[in-house]
């Protein structure tokens, strides 16, 4: 398998619907759950990509552009967009829909790095 299929391969989502129990005082998705969700579909991302363990260690800048109302459904998109030696780089982007309707737009997007690491915790190359 080349690189461009193994990162094509790896490209994960998860679909989620908005419920009140996720929401706050707007009736918008907290902030700290979707980046919550970003950091979990990140590190799927990830280990699809590896196969080996990885954990975070930074996430970049994330834009909040559109608030995601409770009664929606969103989707996680992560795709591989930097290989390093060590560590890669997740680029994560949500997305809201409407229940009742086509209507989807990107609300949320953000880049998470990973570091593979062996059992003693040490970093290991990224590419088996």
């Amino acid at each position: 398998m080349t690189l461009e299929q193994r990162i094509a391969k790896a490209e994960s989502r998860i679909f989620k619907a908005v419920f009140p129990n996720t929401t706050n005082h707007y009736d918008t998705l907290f902030g700290g759950t979707a980046m919550q969700l970003m950091d979990e579909v990140a590190f799927i991302t990830a280990t699809r990509f590896t196969r080996q363990t990885v954990v975070t260690v930074s996430s970049d800048k994330i834009d909040f552009n559109k608030p995601i109302p409770a009664g929606t459904i969103i989707e996680l998109v992560g795709q591989i967009i930097h290989l390093g030696t060590k560590s890669l780089k997740v680029g994560v982007s949500i997305y809201v829909e409407q229940m009742y309707s086509e209507h989807r737009e990107k609300a949320i997007q953000g880049e998470f790095t990973f570091v593979a690491i062996d059992e003693q915790k040490n970093p290991v190359n990224v590419l088996k």
